[in-house]
């Protein structure tokens, strides 16, 4: 299947999932399916394809995953953490609905994506509790990053503690994303678990770098945010610790280990090798 593809279904399912009607559910709708790259879904969809894996089983986790980071996204821009307006090229959901239903609406996504995992009766008892325990902790971590984030606003940090805040903050999920498309293939062997789990910190931390630069990079109409966003609130960023050149090197670098990971599975990647380029040659 095209990534295309994978968008679409994940869209499809995304809204039966938000279906019902009331205040509540018109903000998580308005912040779901309004946009967004669903590079965490089609990362799950992409690596269970590889292991050749009925995609039925694979929905629940795709949509849990992406629901879990929406939530994320509606949380960080909040005016108590990083304050934005803009989300997707519109009002953020806090701009549109006021804060206290954007909270709401966050934890309900949250809740939300829990739910969909544990119902699903196409898996196992044990494979969902493993997605779950996975999604759980991942979900802790991007928090924690979130909070080592505000924590060093306005703060001189060395590159050791922005790399530990960004594979929190980013890189878990993204890395979730790898391990629940893993966990619901029953072909996947231990040394792929393996190699997967590093291939996801590759890209996880990659892709927040890449982030970094392109908020420097990058015109408002197609970041879909506000341009300069990090180095207008003063927070520390790879750009600012190292320079844009380094920065761009750095990031570049994580790519190209990704891709010799992806060398060592057990099967044909090379599905996962194109969305890695994808990932890699992003603008936005």
């Amino acid at each position: 299947m095209s990534f295309k593809d994978y968008t679409q279904r994940v869209n499809q399912h995304l809204d039966g999932y938000l279906s019902s009607t009331g205040s509540l559910t018109e903000a998580m709708r308005y912040s779901v399916l309004s946009g967004g790259k669903r590079f965490r879904p089609i990362l799950t969809y992409a690596v269970a394809n590889t292991f050749g894996t009925d995609l039925d089983l694979v929905d629940s986790s795709a949509c849990a995953v992406e629901l879990i980071h929406a939530y994320s996204l509606i949380h960080d821009d909040l005016p108590a953490m990083d304050d934005d307006d803009m989300r997707h090229n519109q009002p953020a959901c806090h701009k549109k609905f006021g804060e206290a239903q954007a909270i709401l609406a966050g934890d309900g996504l949250q809740a939300l994506a829990f739910e969909i995992l544990t119902n699903d009766d196409g898996l196992s008892t044990q494979v969902r509790i493993d997605l779950l325990q996975s999604l759980t902790h991942s979900a802790f971590k991007m928090a924690e990053g979130q909070s080592i984030d505000l924590s060093v606003v306005s703060k001189i940090i060395d590159i050791k503690t922005l790399k530990n805040m960004h594979r929190k903050k980013t890189g878990s999920l993204l890395s979730c994303s790898v391990r629940l498309g893993a966990l619901v293939s029953s072909q996947c062997l231990t040394e792929d678990h393996e190699i997967l789990n590093g291939f996801a910190q590759d890209i996880g931390l990659a892709y927040q770098v890449q982030d970094d630069v392109l908020d420097v990079l990058t015109p408002e109409g197609l970041l879909g945010k506000n341009q300069y966003s990090d180095v207008d609130k003063n927070k520390p960023t790879y750009p600012a610790l190292l320079g844009l050149d380094k920065a761009t090197k750095t990031y570049q670098q994580l790519y190209q280990q990704a891709f010799k990971k992806l060398e060592k599975l057990s099967v044909d990647a090379n599905e996962l090798r194109n969305l890695t380029e994808q990932l890699q040659s992003r603008k936005f």
